[in-house]
Order: structure tokens, then C-alpha cells, then sequence
């Protein structure tokens, strides 16, 4: 319904003043003895006032006011929790929801079946599959809310059995409709068997021991006893054998193992199925471990005994993935040798020093590679020679003079995401003894520290790196790190700010460049049963800019060793591919590509987990229902009542909903005006111009 009005931002008088003013310029312009009938010069006249009247009206600046109504029925949302946990007793109720549906949109209002998987439903109740993989009722709810937000939703019927195993508990929502919910499935624990948790490292060593943790909860099986196994790629590898002694018992194994392979390694626990198990389903659980080779090899090199090193091995060590040698030249022979032994950090502790101790194994251990420096500066360093070595810093100075000072974070630096509130503790440190001159930067430097002297502020570097160089240096311009580590505890209670820092400058340069200029990886290490697997893809020129075009044949092969091909073209905006329907287990993908006529390929690996997480619980919640209906002020049902919900939901119809728009705007700025002025002047103009009056 459709109400418009004229609003005038003058007095209505005016509107007579506008008549008056049109009948004036067409009577002193149709006054004189006409050439044509009195009639037609009537008629001529009436065109012009009109003419001119609607003019002037205009320019009274009205305004249209035109409100819109517009009805909105109630709308009925049919929720459907279609995890696989409703795989037994929820088709049994879909008939009965076809006909709800069919009985409330012939009352007049709108009913739409909404799923875990989709917005709406729009295929036949009966063929819909109860596979999904996980049960989120708070996002199902959401998503209603969503869809129908500012419309007239007054009721979700929610068929489900209550377990929801990810997202929040619905009931700690608020929704602006009443939430009828219709339960399923038993309410009595069942008699079972289950691996509830499996506790394991993300990532072990090659050869290492490593433990697998299992979690069993056992329900009705009271006096009986089941076996637990451990196995990889279908063999048997341990197997420990379990007593249940109570209705309601809970027992934890534990499996030592190690892994003589890289990469990541696939294993199973199982226990054996007992007789009279509600499901057999949970008895399974996959464990997946990264074995990888080796450890980041950290070497440092020192030139004599100082409780600086060992703050930092501490430091180092405890990333489990870095090995650490510390060798002290006069202390440790092995220091005066040269190892085969290649390492992927060197940290230097005042060295090159003044007296060039060991100057030849130092020049060799940099002369071999470009492996990343840490140089730590002191009392003892030749700083002539640190600023040859390295990229970050240069130091003009005198042997023997030395400073104290305290450090002060740069809130510039952005390299790395580091905590200036947390680094603020710093200037409360202890000083530091650093190399007394003058500090210049190199190109491409980066400061993270400055020096304080006492309360005074300079700009002198105190911790710089350099990470763009053909060799990453960074440099700590003192010693005396050990101070820091001691009175950040005794201020804190942990070592947690100097130890970050130091850990992340070490990663920074310590990490290898990719200059490969072919790249194809997943977004994700992990994917569930179900996900989208999303393929990133790079392709780089000599000078490495992103470069497009290029047709990609990726294959991804399974545990079993089926492969499965595709191709795409890695187009400027959408160099992403996506596939989906993967099996769980560990998949390993090689992606090859012609550059520059040289074909190059990238080969990884990617888990797909199956949690199975709708097998875990087994007992309904009808308790989280019913407080979800009450505190909607709707209904609790069970499966074999929805008739009565029917009859409910058709008893409380709700009402239909005014939704009313209003529009306010210049009446000048109707189209119609135009064409309307335009045919009185046209009119007239015509018609005297066919009398031969112009």
C-alpha cells in the first residue's frame, strides 16, 4: 500500500498566488482581438496559465512525502541437525517434518528448511543426508538469525538430538524468536567402549623415543578386560591389555615408540571391540607425528669462559629444534679445530678479539659459506675487524674503552612482532658493557635496541641486524646478557622478555631463504574430513616478480599410493586451487610447471584428519533443550511428537507484520513534471503555429 502527500515549506496561500499569476500572463497575452476563434484563443490561454501557474508552484520548493506498507508474513525456519550422530533415528522423523511444512505454509506462512551444510534446504525432506562430520547447533541457530535478520522470523523448529561438539552451547545465545526443539535419540548411556583423547608430540626426531598417550573411557563393562594397540601402516608395533574394574572407568596407556623415517608418520590406536558395544566406531583413533632429521645446528664460538653463554645456550635450548655446540678457545681443545661439521648459526662472544685468538678458525668457519653471524661485543672485541665481518653495523673505537649502558626498544621496528610494553622492562636492566665510539649503520640495517647512558636517551644502536645481505649478521653491541635474564626474574617472577627477543632475532637470521622461483604449497599443515584443501601457487622471474599464465599439473597420491592428477593455470588473482573429497591420511603432492622451457616441480605433504567427533558422545541431551525452548518461550518435543507442535505452532500463529517505508523528496525532481510542462508548451506552440500565429 502505497500513501503520497504534498507538503508545502510555505504558506498553502501561495498556491492562490501561482493560480492568480497564471491567469494574469495569459489574459494580458491572449487579450487583444485574437486571429482565431474566441474558442481556441480560450483554450490557447488556459494552456499558457496552466503553464505558468505549475512554474511558479514549483518554485514554492514542495515536497513528496510517499509512505510505503508492506506486509510481512510470519516465517518459519525447520533447523535440521544432519550430523552423522542423527544417521539412525533421525530420517525416521522427516515425513513428519514434510508434512509440518506443508501444514504451516498452508496457513499462510512462510517455511524454509535450513541444514548444518546449507542456508536452505530447497530438495525433498526425505532424500536429505544425515554425513555430516561435526555438530555446531550454535552456529546453525546463528545462521537463521542471519538470513532472516529484520524480517518477521517468529519460530526455529530445531530437530536434534543435543549433542553439538563444536562452537559454543546454543543456549548461551540470544535469538529474536522462540525456539521450538524436537529431541532424538536415547538419553540412556549406552554400553561402550571409546579413546575419548590421544595425546602425542607434533613433531619428533629421527631415532628418537617419543611417547603416544591414549585416553579410554569404558561404560557397562565392569570385570571385563580389552587390548589396546599401537600400529603403522598396518602393523602391529605394541599392544598393552587393559582391566576395567568399575561401570564408569577411565584408564590412560601409554606407548613408547620411535620412527626410523622422514616426514610425517602415520599411526593408529585401537582397542579391541568388546560384545554388546553400542559402537564399534569410536574403539579408533588416527595419530599423525612429523619425524623430522635432524636439528638446527647452533655453533658458538667464545673467547673465554663467561656466564653469557650459558644465558644464551639456555635460551637456545629451549627451542627443542635447535643443537647447540658451545666451544671456548684455551677451555675446549676441540675449539682450536676445524670441524666437517657445517652449522646453520654461528654466535660469536667477543670475537675477533683484541689479541686475535683464534683468528684463523674463525676466518675459515666464514670463509666456508655464508652462514648467518651473531656477533655479541665486549670488553675484549676488536671492533675494527667485527665491522669487516659483518652487514649490520660499523664501530669506531679505541681498544679498552667501554661504556655502560642499558637498552631501550625502537617502537619503529616492525620486523618482527615484538611487545614494546613487555621489552619497556629493559631500561630497569642492569647495564650492559659495550665498545665505547662511535656506531654507524650499513645499508639495509634494522635497529631494534637503543643504548641508554644512565637516564640519557641516544640513538646509538645496541642490537642490530642486517637480513638482507648475502650473509644475515646481527649484532648485541655488550655483554652481560646473564644480568638481564636474572633481574627481569627477580622483577617478574619469569624470563620471558629478554628471552623472546633474543629467540626471534636468532630465528630471524637463522631461518633459510626460499629462492626457489617455482612454489606450490597448501594453506594449511592439517585439513579435516570434509575441507576444502587450498593450493597457494608462485611463480617468480629472474628478478623475482610474480609472473602469471603458467598451466600447473599437480598430483596428489594417497597412503595407498593412488594418485590423483589435475590442472589449473595460475591466472593474476587467482593463483589459489581448491579440491575437496579427500580420504584421511597423509597425502604427498608434487606440482611441476615449464619455466623459461626448464620444467621445475615443488613435492610436499598435507594431513587430512578424520575426528570423528560424532562418534565420541552417543547420549542425547534433551536437558540442553528443553532450557534452549524455555528460555526462547518455546516448545520441548520428542520425535514422536510433532503432531502436537503442529497443532501448537498453528494455535499461536503469529501475526503479520506492517513494515512501513517513508520518502521524503523535492517535488521538482519527478520526472513526469518535465514531460508534463513540456507538453503544455508544446501544445500551444503547435497549435499556434498551425493557426500561422507565432
Amino acid at each position: 500500500m502505497l500513501l503520497t502527500e504534498i507538503i508545502f515549506q510555505t504558506s498553502p496561500w501561495y498556491i492562490g498566488f501561482c493560480l492568480l499569476l497564471g491567469a494574469a500572463y495569459a489574459f494580458f497575452l491572449y487579450q487583444p482581438k485574437p486571429v482565431w476563434s474566441k474558442l481556441l484563443n480560450t483554450g490557447l490561454a488556459i494552456l499558457r496559465g496552466a503553464l505558468v501557474s505549475i512554474i511558479a508552484f514549483l518554485l514554492l520548493n514542495p515536497l513528496l512525502r510517499s509512505i510505503q506498507t508492506l506486509v510481512d508474513k510470519p516465517k518459519v525456519v525447520i533447523a535440521i541437525d544432519n550430523s552423522e550422530s542423527m544417521a539412525n533415528d533421525g530420517p525416521k522423523t522427516l515425513s513428519a517434518l514434510a508434512t509440518l511444512r506443508e501444514a504451516l505454509a498452508d496457513e499462510g506462512l512462510e517455511v524454509a528448511v535450513q541444514t548444518l551444510n546449507s542456508e536452505n534446504y530447497q530438495d525433498e525432506l526425505p532424500k536429505l543426508k544425515f554425513d555430516r562430520t561435526t555438530t555446531n547447533l550454535s552456529d546453525l541457530l546463528n545462521n537463521a538469525k542471519t538470513n532472516y535478520e529484520g524480517r518477521n522470523l517468529t519460530d526455529v523448529v530445531l530437530l536434534t538430538d543435543g549433542i553439538s561438539n563444536q562452537g559454543l552451547a546454543p543456549t548461551y545465545g540470544t535469538y529474536p524468536f522462540r525456539i521450538h526443539s524436537i529431541g532424538v535419540g536415547d538419553t540412556l548411556p549406552k554400553r561402550d567402549v571409546s579413546i575419548k583423547a590421544v595425546s602425542a608430540n607434533k613433531i619428533a626426531y629421527l631415532g628418537n623415543q617419543f611417547p603416544i598417550q591414549a585416553d579410554i573411557v569404558a561404560s557397562g563393562f565392569q570385570g571385563q578386560t580389552a587390548t589396546v594397540s599401537l600400529r603403522q601402516n598396518g602393523s602391529t608395533i605394541s599392544t598393552q591389555r587393559i582391566a576395567f574394574g568399575q561401570k564408569e572407568d577411565f584408564k590412560q596407556v601409554t606407548f613408547q615408540t620411535s620412527s626410523t623415517q622422514k616426514g610425517v608418520q602415520h599411526y593408529t590406536l585401537d582397542v579391541e571391540p568388546l560384545k554388546g558395544e553400542f559402537t564399534t566406531r569410536n574403539n579408533h583413533r588416527d595419530v599423525y607425528i612429523d619425524i623430522i632429521d635432524g636439528k638446527e645446528k647452533v655453533l658458538m664460538l667464545a673467547l673465554a669462559t663467561h656466564p653469557d653463554i650459558k644465558a644464551i645456550r639456555t635460551i637456545l635450548e629451549k627451542n627443542l629444534n635447535y643443537e647447540v655446540d658451545v666451544k671456548i678457545f684455551g677451555v675446549n681443545p676441540a675449539a682450536e679445530t676445524f670441524p666437517e661439521k657445517k652449522y646453520d648459526l654461528i654466535i660469536l662472544h667477543q670475537l675477533p678479539d683484541l689479541f686475535n685468538i683464534g683468528g684463523d678458525i674463525v676466518q675459515r668457519y666464514l670463509q666456508r659459506d655464508n652462514t648467518p653471524v651473531f656477533f655479541i661485543l665486549g670488553s675484549q672485541s676488536n671492533t675494527s675487524k667485527v665491522s669487516q665481518l659483518n652487514s649490520a653495523v660499523t664501530v669506531v673505537s679505541n681498544p679498552g674503552q667501554i661504556d655502560k649502558v642499558s637498552g631501550r626498544f625502537n617502537p619503529n621496528f616492525k620486523l618482527l612482532n615484538l611487545d614494546a610494553d613487555k621489552l619497556s622492562i629493559l631500561e630497569k636492566m642492569p647495564p650492559l658493557t659495550v665498545p665505547f665510539g662511535e656506531y654507524r649503520l650499513m645499508p639495509g640495517s634494522e635497529t631494534i635496541l637503543f643504548q641508554n647512558v644512565g637516564n640519557l636517551r641516544t640513538n646509538k644502536p645496541l642490537l642490530i641486524l642486517n637480513t638482507g645481505g648475502a650473509r644475515k649478521s646481527a649484532v648485541l653491541a655488550g655483554e652481560g646478557i646473564w644480568q638481564w635474564r636474572l633481574e627481569e626474574y627477580a622483577l617478574t617472577d619469569k624470563q620471558e622478555a629478554v628471552d623472546e627477543l633474543l629467540q626471534k632475532v636468532i630465528q630471524l637470521i637463522s631461518v633459510k631463504e626460499d629462492k626457489r622461483k617455482f612454489r606450490v604449497y597448501p594453506l594449511a599443515n592439517e585439513y579435516n574430513v570434509g575441507d576444502k584443501v587450498t593450493f597457494e601457487t608462485e611463480v617468480y622471474n629472474d628478478i623475482y616478480e610474480k609472473i602469471y599464465g603458467q598451466s600447473i599439473r599437480l598430483e596428489i597420491t594417497d597412503e595407498k599410493g593412488k594418485v590423483q592428477p589435475y590442472t589449473y593455470t595460475n591466472g593474476e588473482g587467482n593463483s589459489r586451487f581448491e579440491l575437496s573429497g579427500l580420504r584421511q591420511g597423509v597425502h604427498q603432492f608434487k606440482a611441476t610447471t615449464s619455466l623459461n622451457n626448464k620444467i621445475e616441480s615443488v613435492t610436499g605433504q598435507f594431513i587430512v584428519r578424520d575426528l570423528a567427533l560424532e562418534s565420541l558422545t552417543n547420549t542425547a541431551d534433551y536437558g540442553m533443550l528443553r532450557a534452549l525452548a524455555q528460555q526462547s518461550g518455546g516448545q520441548f518435543v520428542k520425535a514422536n511428537q510433532i503432531e502436537q507442535l503442529k497443532d501448537y505452532l498453528l494455535k499461536n500463529k503469529a501475526v503479520d507484520r506492517l513494515d512501513s517505508t517513508e520518502d521524503l523528496s523535492e517535488l521538482i525532481q519527478n520526472k513526469w513534471l518535465f514531460f508534463l510542462l513540456l507538453f503544455l508548451a508544446t501544445l500551444e506552440w503547435g497549435t499556434r503555429k498551425y493557426q500561422g500565429s507565432y
